[in-house]
């Protein structure tokens, strides 16, 4: 019988080996016991390919200690889950060595209840704009919150006081001098500020496909990339409140199958959360926005 996979990067190799062990004389020994049990744990990554979840959960009294593992978890959309979300289900018994996973339910978090109730309050300011909801030149920015490449809900007003370079993209753009060139000049700029000796300012890229571009896959994009993300960030949010930001932003982006028929823009946003400067397209260069710094 193949073992479940168990994860967990805090326990040496030798304590992976006797958990291994625990589990399988459990599996072997255990003929009489139930075939499914509740469970209750917290994601903390994806894999969308496999349809799989890596899940932390709680002891599972009389079957199984807490621990990290993988779960299939077939019939459940990926995109609507995202690391750092708690859940219950109902587990299976183990096929091919993975423990399958139903009956989910999603827990509400501060974080998930943080993100919503803005994007509410974004709804609404969009709507009482109207055909006015385009952002100027002087104009100050909407407040907004989304989550971060680790999952974390972030507010915009975090970065009051800092200046931010922001721009929409996302991830599986196919056009070379669209998306991946965009970050590419982001990481630029970001390499050009520290050479001289430049702090206290933000780079921030929303996704405008956040179906796909879940916390995971923006953190993944981030590090196949080599970009520090010590104040570059990558972010994503409900769909409403990603269209909300695009027109009050002034960036259009239509959908289509996997792919996304959109402008560029990059802006420079103040210490004091009003818009300084623009750069439509992807042919600026980091002294655009530096010499406004």
């Amino acid at each position: 019988m193949k073992l479940a996979r168990v994860f967990s990067p805090r326990l040496p190799l030798a304590l992976l080996l006797l958990v291994a062990t625990a589990c399988t004389r459990t599996e072997t020994s255990s003929s009489t016991a139930a075939a499914v049990h509740p469970i209750r744990g917290e994601i903390v990554g994806l894999d969308l390919p496999r349809q799989v979840l890596l899940i932390h959960h709680e002891e599972i009294p009389g079957y199984m200690p807490a621990m990290t593992m993988e779960f299939s978890v077939t019939g459940l959309d990926l995109a609507t889950v995202r690391a750092g979300q708690r859940l219950t289900a109902t587990m299976g018994l183990p096929v091919d060595g993975i423990f399958p996973l139903t009956d989910f339910k999603l827990l509400d978090s501060p974080a998930d209840r943080a993100v919503a109730a803005a994007a509410l309050a974004l709804r609404q300011e969009t709507f009482t704009r109207g055909k006015n909801s385009y952002r100027e030149i002087g104009e100050a920015v909407p407040s907004f919150t989304l989550y971060n490449q680790d999952g974390r809900a972030v507010s915009f007003d975090t970065f009051r006081g800092r200046r931010i370079v922001l721009n929409f993209i996302f991830t599986r753009c196919p056009v070379a001098t669209m998306c991946p060139a965009s970050t590419a000049k982001m990481m630029a700029l970001q390499a050009a500020a520290k050479a001289q000796g430049i702090a206290n300012f933000e780079l921030v890229s929303i996704s405008f496909d956040s179906a796909y571009d879940t916390p995971p896959v923006l953190k993944k994009y981030a590090t196949e990339r080599g970009i520090n993300t010590t104040n570059f960030s990558f972010r994503t949010g409900p769909e409403r409140a990603i269209r909300d930001l695009l027109a009050q932003f002034g960036i259009i982006a239509e959908p289509g199958e996997n792919i996304f028929k959109h402008t560029l823009a990059t802006l420079l946003i103040g210490a004091d959360g009003k818009i300084l400067h623009r750069e439509d397209g992807s042919n600026w260069l980091p002294n655009d926005f530096l010499k406004f710094f």
